[in-house]
């Protein structure tokens, strides 16, 4: 034992060829009926990254100490190479409805807001309106001299070079979901933030902010290529839809479950149709991998809430 691990240690520590990969993959039970193909797929994905998606096939699942890396019976490299496209397909799927999401809450800011706040285009430098501190530095932090350079608001500052802001219909629209956020946040009023909360359906102001980082946990994720199946969000869930378990808090699932809720709020047809999509994902997986139905969550359980 003491000295496969030696081993598995110094490999990770030493380039190896396509040929010694898939050697030691074989080595450690693995099952590849295709070499030719399996060489093609170790150049077109990697030896480390698909390796995520081999660990749910290690014997010492889900343990990350003190591994082997040896496989589980029946375990294939085609199996990895499915769990890898699901993922892919799942994050393609999501990007698409998470986008949505984020314009609806943008839009919702910016139209009630800019509303309420007639006389003010400028209200997200307001201290009346957001927090003192976030004021102050709005322009250190959000509003810099890359942000003026998008064309649209080098435009309104070359016709309106006294302006110091551009209206919050344009300065909102190019800043970042996470930025975004944060202006929600620093909104000095319960009633700013009640009023686009419920927009969502959801009367407490915390849930909200809770269930809007959870989308943007997810949507990072899945921007920057992490794992989905396995995914642990950060900042758990604080109070998850029905159907939410304790468990799902901190895991994919609940977290799309939330996604599904708050799609929901925007377009009942469209959240209808990510779960139909999602469920499509994770069949097609199981029917070409079902040893992967026990180990990874089930996908097809958040059209129960």
């Amino acid at each position: 034992m003491l000295h496969l691990r030696f081993k598995t240690l110094n490999m990770a520590k030493t380039a190896s060829t396509i040929e010694q990969q898939i050697s030691l993959l074989e080595s450690r039970g693995l099952t590849i009926f295709d070499k030719g193909k399996a060489k093609e797929i170790l150049n077109d994905i990697g030896y480390y990254r698909l390796g995520f998606y081999l660990f749910p096939v290690e014997k010492s699942y889900p343990n990350l100490t003190y591994r082997t890396h040896e496989y589980i019976e029946n375990a294939t490299f085609d199996d990895a190479v499915n769990l890898y496209y699901f993922d892919f397909d799942l994050r393609l799927v999501l990007m698409r409805y998470l986008n949505r999401i984020e314009v609806a809450f943008r839009t919702y800011l910016i139209n009630n807001l800019s509303n309420k706040y007639k006389s003010n285009p400028i209200w997200f430098v307001c201290p009346a309106v957001v927090n003192r501190s976030y004021a102050r530095d709005f322009e250190r932090k959000v509003y810099t001299a890359d942000f003026k350079r998008n064309s649209v608001i080098h435009r309104h500052h070359h016709k309106n070079p006294n302006d110091r802001f551009a209206p919050a219909w344009k300065t909102l629209e190019f800043m970042t979901f996470g930025a975004v956020l944060k202006l929600f946040e620093q909104l000095k009023g319960i009633d700013d933030k009640m009023l686009i909360s419920s927009l969502f359906g959801i009367r407490q102001v915390i849930t909200f902010t809770n269930y809007m980082h959870t989308v943007r946990q997810v949507r990072n994720a899945c921007a920057h290529g992490q794992l989905l199946y396995d995914f642990k969000l950060p900042q758990a869930i604080r109070r998850g839809p029905s159907g939410t378990t304790p468990a799902e808090r901190n895991n994919i699932i609940g977290a799309l479950r939330v996604i599904k809720y708050i799609m929901g709020t925007i377009s009942g047809n469209r959240a209808s149709e990510m779960v139909t999509e999602i469920k499509s994902c994770y069949e097609k997986l199981c029917n070409t991998s079902p040893i992967f139905r026990p180990l990874i969550p089930d996908f097809s359980s958040i059209s129960s809430c």
